[in-house]
């Protein structure tokens, strides 16, 4: 007795611990959801777009349990992003299994909704026969088969049919389905009522019909479910035969129709429908599919088929596009397309053509001026993987407002010019920085300045657009040649020339600074009077002439590299490295100028070019004959610095491309020489830079302590060596041997004074007696004092 009483205390232990142990696994499962809902949460709330985030959400709210935080998450959800027909099926079993009656009208109403929603996502056979089959089991109307209820269910089969009763797959379904139902209400029906059988038995067989006439893939089995149901009401036919023998004519040749298609169709549905072909190979099917179906001009099957593809691929931009393509063709402005261009913008919002497409249908469709101002901001909230997406969307939303300003019959309120300027200015700010100095950009600003020219009417607004352009890109040609050419056509001459006198001297890219000046001259000839065309000669001749000899100057360089690439560089031998290397003056001495010129006795020297600078412009008729030499190669050149700039604190990753455009509003830039340091052969952030004279140079040197590249410029005008006053001047090097002193003479002095020539014993030292009384130097003796000075000491 005892023992049995301790072996239950012990059991009773066993179990109280093992319950104990249960509980803290249950505890600890239920902390660790807890700690993934709130990490969950925190990430959602920080970055509502994260579509895995919100699957993850959502699925540990649903093994919680917790169904009303779980409808607010997959709400949450379904405003950014469409739900998969899974997840609709999930919700709607969520919300079925708190209905506890069939009673429950608010409910089932709201399940119903639930799943109107789903089908219009996707297209999915399997959500539509489980919100049918809810519909017959949930609405008493309907499983009463009360002629409304009646009526609520065959409109719902119908619509069913619309979307999926083509589905060459799955459709057959959705047919059974409806046909059980049918079936369901003759049996419903009174036996004495032979009239309303006899009208219900031929809607069933009005249905069987409809079916036979579709390819399907189960078309034997469907033809003998029909002879066996023809067989149960009075026909006599042979149910265990595939043969239509018995079968009414017009639907044995409409089954033997759609055989047809079936047998055309089997291998694109073999395609598409095994699941182990990779993804890249069944939309590859897809496509080919649609076009065989295009081809056949059924737009209802092509549909249908674009539907199923979606439904596999919902994240394909290019499916989405030729889809609302197709229907753009097909439909026009049909009102069932705004839902389509809905779903296409929510599965692939990153995609611009889509929403372009959304805003040129809603104007198309006659839409108002809200519901294209939704779609517009809806289109910028999102994020394109191309700049040119984005000013397609903000010209798209140009377009539109201009269309309806200029063409329609009556204005929507609040339609007026301020939202077209607006639209620019949103345009340009947002996309001014990744746009700058591109043909994207001055599209933008030259529309914007036209249409506040001409529609806005406003002559000093467009000018102002057109500065705007000018300050941030004014080395663009184009965007001088855009504002000038709006000032050209609307007649305002002198406006026009100023803009040529402000922009002939820049630099422009390519051939734009000879285009420019060329340009002038036509301007002057077809406007100008004989003055301003003589002006203009003068102005840009010399501007011509210059950009021509920096021309050549180019193209010499051009071939005497490539020369030297072609020979290769000559080996250097241990002395001639060594002399390379140390710090040798500017002008050579007449020893190194004697041995060059012995070692290129026997070299081949370079063909003199002589080259005539005319000026480019075909109205100028002046003929310069201007000669010059090659230039000397950039190794032999000799720089006088006569008109150059001093540029230091430059960027170490400053090339001449960036120097040459920080001077491109002053122009005359020459040649640019940036200082490398000779072991590195890197910057060291200085550079000289030469102008054509002393005009450009000032303005230049007026651009001290300005920005480049995130560094403030110390920009001086160079002091060649060779000006310099005082000692250190170039030319004439002193070494540390070597000394001037008071009296002009030369004085050798520090460590090589061994090199002083010594007082000879017959030699007298310089002193005052030799001076003449003026303490000037002593005359010359001529022979014959000399003599007499020679027999006087002898």
């Amino acid at each position: 007795m005892e023992e049995t009483l301790m072996d239950a205390i012990e059991t009773n232990n066993n179990k109280t611990s093992d319950s104990d142990s249960g509980s803290d696994s249950e505890s600890d499962d239920e902390a660790q959801t807890a700690l993934e809902l709130q990490t969950l949460a925190t990430e959602l709330s920080s970055n509502p777009a994260n579509y895995d985030a919100h699957v993850q959400y959502i699925t540990a709210l649903r093994k919680q349990g917790d169904l009303d935080k779980l409808r607010l998450a997959r709400e949450a959800m379904n405003e950014l992003f469409p739900l998969t027909p899974a997840m609709w099926q999930r919700w709607a079993d969520d919300e079925i299994s708190l209905i506890s009656s069939a009673g429950n009208e608010g409910a089932i109403s709201g399940i119903e909704k639930l799943y109107e929603r789903g089908v219009a996502d996707y297209l999915s056979v399997s959500l539509w026969c489980d919100y049918v089959k809810f519909v017959q089991k949930y609405d008493s109307s309907v499983h009463e088969f009360s002629p409304t209820g009646i009526s609520k269910a065959r409109d719902l089969f119908e619509h069913a049919l619309i979307a999926c009763g083509l589905h060459v797959a799955e459709g057959s379904k959705l047919w059974e389905s409806y046909i059980s139902f049918e079936e369901a209400v003759l049996n419903s029906m009174d036996e004495k009522d032979s009239e309303s059988r006899e009208k219900q038995v031929q809607r069933i067989r009005n249905i069987f019909h409809r079916h036979l006439s579709i390819p399907h893939g189960d078309m034997m089995s469907t033809l003998l479910t029909y002879k066996v149901w023809e067989s149960k009401h009075g026909s006599s036919l042979d149910v265990n035969s595939s043969s239509t023998d018995g079968i009414s004519p017009h639907v044995a040749s409409a089954y033997q129709k759609a055989l047809d298609m079936l047998s055309v169709r089997a291998d694109f549905e073999e395609k598409i429908v095994g699941s182990d072909v990779p993804d890249t190979e069944r939309l590859q099917s897809f496509m080919a599919y649609l076009k065989f179906e295009q081809s056949s001009g059924d737009p209802a099957r092509v549909k249908t088929l674009y539907e199923r593809a979606i439904t596999e691929f919902p994240i394909s931009g290019d499916l989405w596009i030729d889809y609302t393509n197709y229907l753009n063709k097909t439909l026009k402005a049909d009102k069932t397309l705004r839902g389509i261009f809905n779903r296409a913008t929510r599965n692939c919002p990153w995609v611009g053509e889509l929403w372009v497409r959304f805003m040129l249908y809603v104007e198309r469709s006659g839409g108002s001026e809200k519901d294209l101002s939704d779609v517009f901001e809806r289109s910028l909230q999102c994020t394109f993987s191309t700049i040119d997406e984005y000013v397609d969307v903000f010209l798209t939303r140009v377009d539109g407002l201009r269309r309806r300003m200029l063409f329609a019959k009556e204005l929507d309120d609040g339609l007026d010019f301020s939202l077209i300027r607006n639209t620019f200015q949103r345009a340009c700010d947002y996309l001014s920085p990744q746009l700058k100095n591109t043909s994207n950009l001055l599209q933008i600003y030259n529309y914007w300045a036209r249409l506040e020219s001409n529609l806005g009417k406003d002559i000093t607004a467009a000018r102002g657009v057109w500065e705007s352009l000018l300050k941030n890109s004014g080395s663009m040609f184009e965007a001088w040649q855009g504002y000038i050419s709006m000032e050209t056509e609307l007649g305002h001459i002198n406006e026009a020339r100023s803009l040529y006198k402000r922009c002939y001297s820049k630099r422009f890219s390519g051939t734009g600074s000879e285009d420019i000046c060329n340009s002038w001259v036509r301007f002057e000839r077809e406007f100008g009077t004989l003055e301003d065309f003589d002006h203009a000669l003068q102005k840009v001749s010399p501007r011509l002439q210059e950009l021509q000899f920096f021309k050549l100057q180019q193209e010499s360089k051009n071939i005497v590299s490539s020369t030297d690439h072609k020979e290769g560089p000559a080996k250097k031998s241990k002395g001639e490295k060594r002399k390379s290397s140390s710090d040798a003056p500017n002008e050579e001495s007449p020893a190194k100028r004697q041995k060059a010129k012995a070692h290129n006795k026997g070299a081949v020297k370079p063909n003199k070019v002589e080259n005539t600078i005319t000026p480019t412009d075909p109205a100028a008729h002046v003929e310069d004959d201007v000669k010059t030499k090659d230039p000397i190669p950039e190794k032999f050149k000799q720089y006088t610095d006569q008109c150059t700039a001093f540029v230091s604190n430059l960027n170490l990753k400053a090339n001449s491309e960036d120097i040459r455009g920080f001077f491109s509003d002053v122009g005359g830039v020459g040649a640019i020489r940036i200082l490398l340091d000779k072991f590195t052969k890197k910057s060291r952030g200085l550079a000289y830079v030469d102008f054509c004279d002393d005009t450009h140079l000032e303005a230049a040197v007026a651009k001290n302590k300005q920005m480049l590249l995130g560094k403030k410029l110390s920009i001086a005008r160079s002091d060649p060596k060779g000006k310099r006053k005082g000692p250190g001047a170039a030319g004439h090097k002193t070494s540390n041997t070597e000394r001037q002193g008071e009296d002009g003479k030369v004085k050798l002095k520090g460590r090589n004074t061994f090199a002083v020539p010594r007082a000879l014993g017959w030699s007298k030292p310089a002193s005052s007696s030799s001076s003449g009384a003026d303490g000037g130097e002593e005359k010359p003796k001529s022979n014959e004092e000399l003599r007499k000075l020679l027999l006087n000491k002898t």
